[in-house]
């Protein structure tokens, strides 16, 4: 799923779009990604919402599943209510797919 929402969509923004511009993310959202090292959309389509969530709680373990949701959003362009409502099964999967890699030692969340 992770990276479904990011290599099938064209990529219509520059390199350097500010995350705070993207649609559904606000300012503390930007700041949660930034403090990631996440500071761009190529960065965040480059990683997948997944991936992307997964570095946040890394140094932000209190960001909740909305962050998650709108992450989603700004990569498809869908609100991220409607991400909750009809991506959130396959979206927790991949988290926990990644997750389980991670504590083995094969994924990109270590």
């Amino acid at each position: 799923m992770d990276r479904r929402s990011t290599a099938d969509l064209p990529s219509t923004d520059p390199a350097g779009q500010k995350l705070a511009q993207a649609a559904g993310l606000g300012p503390k959202s930007a700041d949660m990604l930034a403090a990631a090292g996440i500071d761009s959309m190529q960065t965040l389509r480059h990683l997948g919402s997944v991936a992307a969530y997964i570095k946040v709680r890394q140094t932000n373990p209190r960001a909740s599943l909305n962050l998650l949701w709108a992450l989603e959003g700004a990569i498809s362009g869908l609100h991220w209510q409607q991400v909750a409502r009809e991506h959130r099964t396959s979206l927790l999967l991949a988290l926990e797919q990644l997750q389980s890699q991670a504590r083995r030692g094969k994924g990109p969340a270590r």
